[in-house]
């Protein structure tokens, strides 16, 4: 009797997956293949990523969206590891770490797409060609303590002065885009020597991109290298500090693209879309960092100068040239920074 039983209990098991399998269960509605799950890979913070992919869902209430927020150096591992199994996971992609779109443009993996909005858009990119498309321009200047700096810096050659031994910060650029591409701008204007000056002032290397800020906050540092909508969320929390901006302004923008694998095509192209709109990017201007759009207004009391103004001040760069060299810099950077 038990063996009945448990053919019985075998072949009621059998028959449901048949079932499921010819049609005969449930099915999931939406994109191909019946999958309407939009995954984003992001390094964006939840302050930032959070409310957009909120107002997205109520605009779009069908379309279920799921988002990996990590440095951009854990995402491209990621991606690396997907697409050597076969197929990336990812629709839809938004970091700051530029180099790493060229690549995946000569890849081969982004769907050209331009965006239905394009024209409304300041773009920093002389060679775009619908690829990808900057969906912010993130501003880096010096966060510092303001209970042990009493005047900001005005220049970055200001980080080598006394105030700022064993006590300047920047975040490994192993891990996050930003400092990467800080680095990249700050040697293209000023060499290497200037990073031997930070050396000799014994200037730190952190971790994450809001590491640094929180040990600036702490007191464990007296300044870093900080992204600006990093900065002021943690000011908005309480953090005791404030940013600099010196004049050579470094400006790094936030590519979003959509994977060719994608099995949401549409609706990545309705997240990119709305990401552009002057309400997702009313919802960027307003964590202190600039959009993409100039007729978004930008809170007074972050001192951002408008889009097209940011970009007329920073430090000039030709990606392109900087793709290949980004291992060299990340190791050179590291040798110079981590000697004692």
């Amino acid at each position: 009797m038990r063996k009945q039983g448990i053919l019985a209990l075998f072949a009621a098991v059998l028959c449901a997956v048949l079932l499921v399998g010819c049609g005969g269960g449930p099915q999931q509605s939406g994109a191909s293949g019946g999958q309407n799950k939009l995954v984003i890979y992001t390094s964006m913070k939840e302050s930032l990523i959070g409310g957009i992919v909120e107002g997205f869902k109520k605009k779009y209430p069908d379309i279920e969206v799921d988002y990996q927020s990590a440095g951009a150096g854990k995402l491209m591992a990621k991606i690396a590891a997907e697409k050597q199994s076969g197929h990336i996971l990812a629709d839809v992609i938004w970091t700051s770490e530029v180099p790493d779109f060229y690549k995946m443009k000569s890849d081969g993996v982004l769907e050209n797409y331009k965006p239905t909005v394009f024209s409304e858009l300041v773009n920093p990119f002389d060679d775009y060609d619908g690829t990808f498309t900057a969906a912010r321009l993130g501003t880096l200047g010096i966060a510092y303590n303001t209970d042990k700096i009493t005047a900001a810096p005005a220049q970055w050659a200001d980080l080598t002065k006394a105030d700022f031994t064993n006590a300047f910060g920047i975040a490994d650029p192993a891990l996050s885009g930003t400092s990467y591409m800080s680095i990249a701008l700050l040697q293209k204007q000023f060499g290497w020597e200037f990073f031997e000056k930070l050396s000799a002032n014994q200037t730190r290397i952190g971790k994450g991109a809001g590491q640094v800020i929180d040990d600036t906050s702490s007191g464990e540092l007296s300044a870093c290298l900080a992204v600006d909508y990093i900065t002021n969320n943690k000011v908005k929390k309480g953090a005791h500090v404030a940013l600099a901006y010196p004049p050579e302004l470094l400006v790094v923008p936030s590519p979003v693209a959509i994977f060719k694998e994608s099995n949401n095509l549409d609706a990545a192209k309705k997240f990119v879309d709305y990401l552009l709109s002057q309400e997702a990017q009313t919802m960027i201007a307003n964590e202190g960092t600039l959009p993409v759009r100039n007729d978004v207004e930008i809170p007074a009391k972050f001192g951002l100068p408008k889009p097209e103004e940011a970009l007329k001040r920073a430090i000039k760069v030709n990606y392109t040239e900087i793709l290949p060299q980004k291992e060299e810099t990340i190791k050179k950077f590291t040798e110079i920074i981590g000697k004692k």
